[in-house]
């Protein structure tokens, strides 16, 4: 009998010890990081059991916030926390909210981007925040970045990058949703000397800054891939798509981006997969849909194919195993096989912003639609539409979801909605 109870002691202790680890793995795999288009900037998010098809009605909207100003940034949410960026009387304030659409905190960060012009259509906040555990960074349309506590809105820290890093202003504000690793938050000033840097996430104080290409900015917010022998940072400049060594700023490997016009709107983030570079243009005369080789050293950038019929100007695109996904003007969602570049299927959907969750693809629409769409056996299938019809102004945010929870910016209204069965 002693044997026999030594042994389920044993075995007691081995299960604990199992559900233990089980337990430390789980709590270390929690998200600490929540950013512009998903986990890893793509347009994918990591969910499930989400609904087949909209309600005639649309899903359930579970709140609305109406009152977070002008702008177009996504939202993100971490840690049962929503944050959004807004302009309010021309100044630029990052709200959080909780679960259940009640205002936190909301703090302000300098002036916000309201245009002369043309661009004075276009006012408001246009970056997403991003947020590394309990810190969350905000870039404002004139280039400050600020540093707040995720608890309390309180700044930590504020770099202005067109005064401290020599940026120079564009006609559409600065956009970049900032890069943040561990350590760093990486950021395009787009000045000559400085052009790009590296800012100490805990202090805002410079860590590196590079000359890179010496090449103005874009509209792109950058992505990180992890090389053999280094890591790098892909972003686009008005002229060129290029690589830098995120230790140093060193410019790698670089592609030039042909036929820009106006102001170079190359506003759509790159996506890498396994040695390839993917990103789709909106310029008339540019080359559209294009994919590219990296070597390991990111040194050499190779064009592979391009297709100049696939323009999509600031809603994004989607790699999902051997296709590209993204929606082109004349409201069509097209998919390209990825070896080619040619069309594969297409569908009527209103043109704008493409994420995919548990293998749908929803598309926020220019025109307030939301469509959920189903892609199986190489074949589309609109599975519901609905309307946006809260909030003000342009419909060009990028949707977000967390937890079962879609969020929907459309200027001064923020809504969430239960896309979960």
């Amino acid at each position: 009998m002693g044997k026999i109870k030594l042994q389920t002691i044993k075995k007691s202790q081995f299960l604990i010890v199992i559900v233990l680890i089980i337990l430390n793995v789980t709590t270390g795999c929690k998200q600490n990081v929540s950013q512009w288009r998903g986990p890893d900037r793509d347009g994918i998010y990591n969910e499930t059991n989400i609904l087949n098809e909209w309600p005639e009605d649309g899903p359930d909207l579970l709140w609305v916030y109406e009152g977070i100003g002008k702008g177009y940034g996504a939202p993100s949410v971490l840690n049962d926390i929503v944050f959004v960026n807004g302009e309010q009387d021309s100044l630029s304030f990052l709200f959080a909210f909780d679960l259940e659409g009640n205002l936190l905190w909301k703090s302000p960060n300098g002036k916000e981007f309201t245009g002369t012009g043309l661009s004075a259509t276009y006012p408001g906040a246009r970056s997403t925040p991003t947020v590394y555990n309990n810190l969350v960074y905000s870039t404002s349309g004139m280039g400050r970045i600020a540093c707040f506590e995720t608890s309390t809105g309180n700044e930590v820290w504020a770099v202005d990058i067109v005064k401290d890093l020599g940026g120079r202003e564009s006609e559409f504000g600065y956009a970049e949703s900032v890069a943040i690793d561990k350590n760093n938050v990486y950021c395009f000033p787009g000045g000559v000397e400085k052009n790009m840097a590296a800012l100490d996430r805990f202090n805002g104080k410079t860590v590196w800054s590079s000359e890179a290409l010496r090449d103005t900015f874009s509209y792109c917010s950058p992505i990180f891939v992890d090389l053999p022998n280094r890591k790098i940072l892909i972003t686009h400049s008005r002229h060129n798509l290029y690589a830098v060594d995120c230790s140093n700023g060193e410019a790698l490997g670089s592609y030039k981006l042909e036929g820009y016009e106006w102001d170079g709107e190359h506003c759509n983030t790159p996506v890498y997969d396994d040695s390839f570079i993917y990103f789709v243009g909106n310029d008339e005369k540019g080359k559209g849909a294009v994919k590219l080789e990296l070597d390991q050293n990111g040194e050499n950038i190779t064009e592979v194919w391009y297709n100049k019929k696939i323009r999509n100007n600031f809603g994004g695109f989607v790699k999902v195993e051997n296709n590209l996904f993204t929606t082109i003007k004349g409201n069509w969602l097209k998919a390209l096989d990825v070896e080619n570049g040619t069309v594969t299927d297409s569908v009527k959907v209103a043109t704008g912003s493409l994420i995919y969750a548990d293998s749908k693809f929803i598309c926020y629409g220019m025109n307030g639609d939301v469509n959920l769409i189903n892609y199986k056996q190489n074949k589309f299938d609109v599975t519901g539409t609905f309307k946006i019809k809260q909030g003000t102004g342009h419909h060009f945010s990028h949707p977000v979801i967390a937890n079962g929870i879609m969020y929907v910016r459309h200027g001064n209204a923020l809504l969430a909605y239960k896309i979960k069965k």
